[in-house]
């Protein structure tokens, strides 16, 4: 029988705070995280406004010598790490290190220091070049140095399948543990890729919104004027525990997690599948890997990235999987204020269902002030809303076709 696996720490950072409890607090408010970019000069590119981390000191988590050696997302991802271990209450033992591990993602990595060096190489040649280059760069580093931190020992890895990254490490290290392989998993995703490269990018692909003008208005999921995503920093990290090692040491268990699904659309490259194909059915996957219906989801945190195809789709899909219930289910997208992390969101999201859980109550979609025709289910528009949230669903889609899925479920002993 497989092992049942809970959270009991929950770490969060992104454009709305530093810290869970800030974070948390924001988007209940409905403030939004979205300003005009800063990290560089954007008032040549058509999109100009972000979701930046702002009064971010790494030094508050990382030695000043260490700095050199991490790209931001790193740096972002140790601060979640940080708040999630604390809130937690984890000390990982020696008798513990090998049986506790790391599973942290990101879509693109030091996109940053990517950029960095190639101008340092451009303007002096390959002697300039920091011999740091590539450990602050590569995906799976995050999840090196918080192994590292916290004398995790056991399994360690990274995903980077794009904008499902961090969904899709969280529901493999939640299969990790339930088949015993670990007991403990410090899990999630980060990214931060507010570059002119990776913003010029999508833009080229007329990906971003350009409501330059009303950055805290311009991410607007299943408005009927949304004209695409706004690009986000940050992290989101868990602890996940085996309901057994959680016990055994009295931590307080914020959830559990009870169902992961994937898919993949095998149908475009940057597009969803046509009537939501893989958002359809990696939704099922993961109520059929928890082993229960459609009927008792309470809410579900969209992917909803206010592009006008991806979220349309995404509606058609929740349709098709809840059928007439399709409109009573509460569906929101806290993107309307942290923007997209990207490689990060799932990470973000997953902990934002635990925090609805625990104080159930629901985050709203702000923005969504005259929702599109195609767009007519219950997204819990510009207030939080108290409601009963006993399960909560977190969806996840990727370029590629890659798509994931999270079930959560409030704390119940039986």
């Amino acid at each position: 029988m497989s092992r049942r696996v809970v959270v009991t720490g929950v770490g969060l950072v992104c454009g709305c705070g530093i810290g869970t409890e800030p974070v948390w607090k924001n988007l209940l408010a409905g403030v939004s995280g979205i300003g005009t970019i800063t990290h560089f000069d954007a008032s040549k590119f058509d999109a100009q406004i972000a979701g930046e981390i702002h009064n971010f000191d790494p030094l508050n988590w990382v030695e000043k010598k260490e700095l050199k050696k991490m790209g931001r997302f790193i740096q972002v991802a140790l601060a979640a790490a940080d708040f999630a271990v604390r809130m937690s209450g984890l000390k990982i033992t020696p008798e513990d290190a090998d049986r506790s591990g790391a599973y942290v993602a990101s879509g693109i990595g030091g996109f940053d220091v990517i950029e960095r060096e190639h101008s340092k190489f451009l303007a002096g040649g390959p002697g300039k070049i920091s011999p740091f280059f590539i450990p602050a760069t590569i995906v799976n580093l995050a999840a090196g140095h918080i192994s590292i931190r916290y004398g995790a020992r056991g399994p360690n890895s990274a995903t980077a399948t794009a904008c499902s990254a961090s969904a899709h490490a969280i529901g493999d290290a939640f299969k990790i543990i339930q088949r015993d392989d670990a007991d403990v998993m410090i899990c999630g995703g980060a990214e931060a890729s507010i570059t002119p490269m990776c913003v010029g990018g999508f833009a080229a692909m007329r990906a971003l919104s350009t409501r330059n003008h009303e950055p805290h208005r311009a991410s607007r999921p299943f408005d009927a004027e949304r004209d695409g995503f706004v690009i986000g920093e940050g992290a989101g990290i868990l602890v996940l525990e085996s309901l057994e090692h959680a016990r055994k040491r009295d931590a307080k268990i914020l959830a559990e997690v009870v169902g992961y699904g994937m898919s993949g659309d095998a149908y475009h490259i940057t597009q969803p599948a046509e009537r939501g194909d893989g958002a359809y059915r990696v939704m099922l996957l993961t109520l059929k890997d928890a082993k229960v219906s459609p009927d008792v989801v309470d809410y579900v945190n969209a992917h909803g990235t206010s592009t006008p195809i991806g979220d349309a789709i995404e509606t058609t899909a929740v349709k098709r999987v809840f059928g007439e219930r399709a409109h009573k289910v509460p569906v929101s997208s806290t993107k309307s204020m942290t923007g997209h992390l990207l490689g990060g969101a799932g990470g973000l999201e997953a902990g934002i269902c635990v925090l609805a859980i625990g104080d159930q109550i629901l985050p709203p979609t702000i923005n969504l002030e005259n929702p599109a025709p195609e767009c007519d289910l219950d997204y819990v528009p510009l207030h939080a809303r108290k409601t009963e949230v006993r399960y909560a669903l977190s969806n996840s889609f990727g370029f590629g076709g890659t798509n994931a899925s999270l079930l959560f479920k409030r704390w119940e002993e039986n």
